[in-house]
């Protein structure tokens, strides 16, 4: 059973930045392309940003670009995402997926298949 769990959420006033950590219990991390995807209340689930295997390509919805920046370290078997210049609108639950096929879709408006999810952590942005 692979678990994935996120960290590091928490209030944060605009303009402000926050990184979020998400560790998964898997053998062999880095055979897994990794993502991240949040929900505000009322709205779809959306892919924020994907990062492949090696680390090598990574994805961003458009409303993040500039602003986050998705990493990993397979030897530690992290993913993180480091958010500045925080906005009300980035204000969601969190979520950390791993075994996904990182693309462009992924951060698109289509749901795409996820192998793993983690509990969530909430990103709440005060105005």
């Amino acid at each position: 059973q692979v678990q994935v769990v996120e960290s590091g959420g928490g209030l944060v006033q605009a303009g402000g930045s926050l990184r979020l950590s998400c560790t998964a219990s898997v053998l062999t991390f880095d055979d897994y392309d990794m993502g991240w995807f949040r929900q505000a209340p009322g709205k779809e689930r959306e892919g924020v940003s994907c990062i492949r295997r090696s680390g090598g390509s990574t994805y961003y919805r458009d409303s993040v670009k500039g602003r986050f920046t998705i990493s990993r370290d397979n030897a530690k078997n992290t993913l993180y995402l480091q958010m500045n210049s925080l906005k009300p609108v980035d204000t969601a639950m969190y979520y950390c997926a791993a075994d996904l096929d990182c693309s462009a879709e992924t951060v698109g408006p289509f749901r795409v298949d996820i192998g793993y999810w983690g509990q969530g952590t909430q990103v709440t942005v005060s105005s």
